[in-house]
């Protein structure tokens, strides 16, 4: 029995491929290829920056939340009373601390640890540097958590902002309840702040 053989007219695939091989790219193809790829790149590159902030301011507010409530479970816990307060840094950064003891016993800087007076108890620490495009607005005062209550004074709105200009608000009411809120609705998944 004998092999068919191809008609001139449909050569074998191993011979097209080997003349597609040999012809290359012609530079026209290669070009429009790139330019594709930049378009294509140059939207992807700020859509994967964009979603790291958003990720980032995301992460700062949680962090934030969970230590509000750690910081009013030690007031009770401990039956001393526990205060939170959120700092400018010099690096133009922000930094909060959570402490027991008296008003403005511990401060915070970009420059080195946190130090505390005699009789404060530094309980936890979280600096927001500049370089990381999250910070804290500052508060004017610290927020107290009383021991024997649970209650927060004064009420306070923690303001995360991102670089972009996208911010969450912590509200903190005078039970020490966290509610979280987006001004002007520019946080996905968040509820508008009223």
């Amino acid at each position: 029995m004998t092999t068919p053989r191809l008609s001139p007219a449909h050569p074998s695939p191993k011979a097209q491929m080997g003349r597609l091989a040999a012809q290359g790219l012609s530079l026209i193809e290669m070009l429009v290829t790139l330019a594709l790829l930049m378009v294509l790149l140059g939207g992807a590159v700020p859509m994967a920056s964009d979603l790291r902030s958003g990720m980032l301011l995301h992460a700062t507010a949680a962090l934030l939340e969970t230590d509000l409530q750690f910081a009013r479970a030690s007031a009770i816990s401990s039956g001393v009373t526990v205060r939170l307060a959120v700092l400018p840094t010099a690096g133009g950064g922000s930094c909060y601390l959570v402490y027991a003891g008296p008003a403005n016993a511990c401060t915070c800087d970009a420059l080195g640890p946190a130090r505390c007076e005699p009789g404060a108890t530094l309980l936890r620490l979280e600096e927001q540097p500049a370089q990381r495009g999250v910070s804290i607005a500052p508060l004017s005062r610290a927020i107290l958590f009383d021991a024997h209550k649970g209650t927060v004074t004064p009420t306070a709105t923690l303001q995360v902002q991102a670089a972009d200009g996208r911010a969450i608000h912590q509200v903190v009411n005078i039970m020490g309840r966290v509610r979280s809120c987006a001004p002007a609705g520019q946080v996905n998944g968040l509820p508008k702040c009223s």
